[in-house]
């Protein structure tokens, strides 16, 4: 078993470099942890990058308690070299991927590499390799990559953006990582983009007159979230996203243990102001989730609860004073897409949480996002309320053979 003992993460020794490559398959607790630390002592080189608190990434690699692993196989691999660690990856399948319509991005053959990390280009074509053969016999013709583990965890690679900081539950990774993966022969399969937003000023005209009518409106009635009944407000966003995204590329349903697992994690940094549902004629058609960027905080604690830690991270919980806020999903019942109303929604949604991020916690800042290269409609708000692309993402693919 590979140590997680990781040194500065560098492999300075010249025989070791040029030693052999081992990848061995990790599964058991120790191996994981292992897992998680080498990707952190790989993040721990990067400018702007930001620490996570430990527990949390191993979670996520652990079948007993992330959901994911209920309806998908994977396993996790560590590259070493002259003793030394120098990489990792996972690979993955996704049964509720391989169930969707293949022109919809994923579909049967279809598997994935993720949390990808390497030290050099050598490493790097090891690991894709130790990935690829693995879905090879698993019977994969297909795999896309990285998403870590799932399309609503950490989808895709940075590959424009690396000059600030990420806001939370978006990727951070070295922009020769790019080189490295197409160099393997992977071409990409489709671009995310993330939007920067300046929200102390309003959105124009066209966007107030919008806001108004909808206002006007008595069958519209925009409410916040209700965090005394957090459980069905929970089901009734997952029910509307799943609903809304589903016709959209790699689009892949929560199951229940996942809404239960999600509601629980976001509880946390759920404001009420800052989350809102839209209800016409009494039945909810829309969502517009916004979470202060936690990230924020993180870096204060370099990722660390304990020993005080988690002191400040309480604190900043209760009133995060000047944050910035993201925007990671929104939704308008796919009934309602391509309407007047539906853009109309989002805008009313877009204003009311603007104003409360300004009133309350003393924001400036938004973004929003990932958002697909394709997502006309998304595309059109972004660029109505002036946002910028700030940070852009791929997801790659190559045939198996």
């Amino acid at each position: 078993m590979i140590e997680s003992k990781y040194e500065d993460g560098c492999v300075t020794d010249v025989a070791a470099k040029t030693a052999e490559i081992e990848i061995v398959p990790v599964s058991d607790k120790r191996g994981r942890a292992a897992f998680v630390d080498l990707g952190r002592a790989f993040s721990d080189r990067l400018e702007h990058f930001v620490p996570q608190i430990r527990s949390e990434q191993i979670e996520l690699v652990d079948p007993a308690k992330n959901p994911f692993f209920g309806h998908a196989r994977v396993q996790l691999f560590i590259a070493s070299r002259g003793g030394q660690p120098v990489g990792r990856i996972s690979a993955h399948i996704d049964e509720l991927a391989l169930a969707m319509p293949a022109e919809q991005g994923f579909g049967p053959g279809t598997g994935f590499f993720g949390y990808f990390d390497a030290e050099d280009e050598d490493v790097a074509r090891a690991l894709l390799t130790a990935a690829e053969g693995w879905l090879v016999g698993e019977g994969m013709t297909r795999v896309l990559g990285p998403i870590s583990l799932s399309i609503w965890e950490e989808p895709g690679l940075l590959v424009s953006g690396q000059d600030h900081p990420p806001m939370l539950l978006m990727g951070h990774h070295p922009a020769h990582y790019a080189g490295w993966i197409e160099a393997a022969g992977f071409t990409r399969a489709k671009t995310l983009y993330t939007y920067d937003l300046d929200i102390t000023s309003g959105f124009g005209p066209l966007v107030d007159r919008l806001v108004q009518t909808g206002q006007r409106n008595p069958r519209i009635n925009l409410r916040r979230v209700d965090k005394s009944r957090w459980d069905e407000e929970v089901a009734t966003i997952l029910a509307i996203l799943n609903d809304a995204w589903s016709d959209n590329w790699g689009f892949v349903p929560f199951t229940p243990a996942e809404v239960a697992y999600a509601g629980k994690k976001l509880r946390a940094i759920i404001h009420e102001e800052l989350n809102v549902i839209v209800e016409v004629d009494g039945r909810p058609v829309a969502f517009m989730l916004t979470f202060p960027d936690v990230n924020d905080a993180l870096a204060k604690i370099k990722g660390k609860l304990f020993p005080f830690g988690w002191i400040y991270m309480l604190r900043w919980l209760r009133h995060p004073k000047g944050a910035g806020m993201r925007v990671p999903l929104m939704g308008v019942l796919k009934e309602l897409h391509g309407t007047r109303m539906a853009g109309q929604l989002a805008f009313m949604m877009i204003e009311a949480i603007r104003l409360e991020a300004i009133g309350k916690f003393e924001s400036t800042r938004g973004e929003l996002g990932w958002v697909l290269e394709d997502n006309q409609g998304m595309l059109a708000i972004a660029d109505t309320i002036k946002s910028k692309v700030n940070r852009e993402y791929v997801i790659y693919e190559r045939k198996l053979s």
